[in-house]
């Protein structure tokens, strides 16, 4: 009986300290695990603190693209604004745009290393994938207002252009002078001059008849040129130039006609000149 019961007694002994053994191991387990997890929370917070603090960055990079008010200045109004426009402001706007487009491809550079360092974290949270979209979504809307404003300034430069080249024809038409010259009969057949007045056919004068046949005409710039050399040793401007506008001078076997006021010299549009050889 004693020894039943003795040996009851060890082997109860024996299964408690199993149990405890199981128990303690569970328990140093448990802790263990609680540790890690514990370790696993404070990594998470602090990846999602990094995230949100560059969340937060890229946010301030992007709230500093803007375009301020000279885009809203790019407006047509007049040759001479188009031309100071594409001078100063409009390039302004061109190396301004340069600028924002970098600072945008920093910013998507940096939400694309944020989006994959989150991927490979695992870190899946709601808050943070809104955030990142929205983010996606702010660059979205700054590229396409910056390639709108690019679009308006190569509208308003080619507008510029445009309004270059026909100031500039406009201006050349204004300052061209068309002359015609030649001898009393060669201007006479060309209907260019006729004789008239004078008593029996003798002290006739030529008078320009207002009908030039502009083929047979040297087209003259007065902005650009204030001479017109005549192969003669004489010549008379029959048409009506004012006399002050203009002068004459010898020039060895030839005649200079030099203008002296372009302004007045060209308010007559067909200037009539008759050569003489004596």
């Amino acid at each position: 009986m004693r020894n039943t019961l003795k040996f009851v007694l060890i082997a109860g002994v024996l299964v408690f300290a199993g149990a405890s053994a199981v128990l303690y191991q569970k328990y140093h387990q448990s802790k263990t695990d609680f540790a890690a997890l514990q370790t696993q929370d404070e990594d998470t917070r602090g990846r999602y603190a990094e995230a949100i603090g560059s969340i937060a960055a890229i946010q301030d990079s992007l709230n500093g693209i803007v375009l301020g008010d000279e885009a809203a200045r790019l407006t047509p109004s007049g040759y001479e604004v188009e031309r100071n426009l594409s001078q100063t402001q409009g390039d302004r706007v061109l190396a301004k745009i340069s600028l924002l487009r970098a600072g945008i491809e920093r910013s998507k550079a940096r939400i694309q290393e944020l989006d994959h360092n989150l991927r490979k974290s695992g870190m899946k949270i709601q808050g943070l994938e809104q955030m990142m979209a929205s983010l996606k979504r702010t660059v979205a809307r700054k590229e396409e207002m910056i390639a709108q404003l690019q679009g308006q300034v190569e509208s308003l430069h080619t507008e510029v252009n445009g309004l270059t080249v026909s100031n500039e024809e406009k201006r050349k038409e204004l300052g061209t002078v068309m002359v015609i010259m030649g001898s009393k009969k060669e201007l006479t057949t060309a209907g260019a001059v006729v004789a008239s007045g004078g008593v029996l056919g003798l002290g006739k004068t030529l008078k320009p008849t207002g009908h030039v046949d502009e083929s047979m005409c040297t087209a003259v710039d007065t902005d650009q040129e204030t001479t017109v050399d005549i192969p003669a040793p004489k010549a008379q401007v029959v048409s009506a130039q004012p006399a002050s506008s203009y002068t004459l001078e010898p020039s060895g076997d030839h005649t200079l006609l030099r203008i002296l006021d372009p302004k007045e010299f060209r308010k007559i549009r067909h200037v009539v000149i008759v050569t003489k050889t004596a």
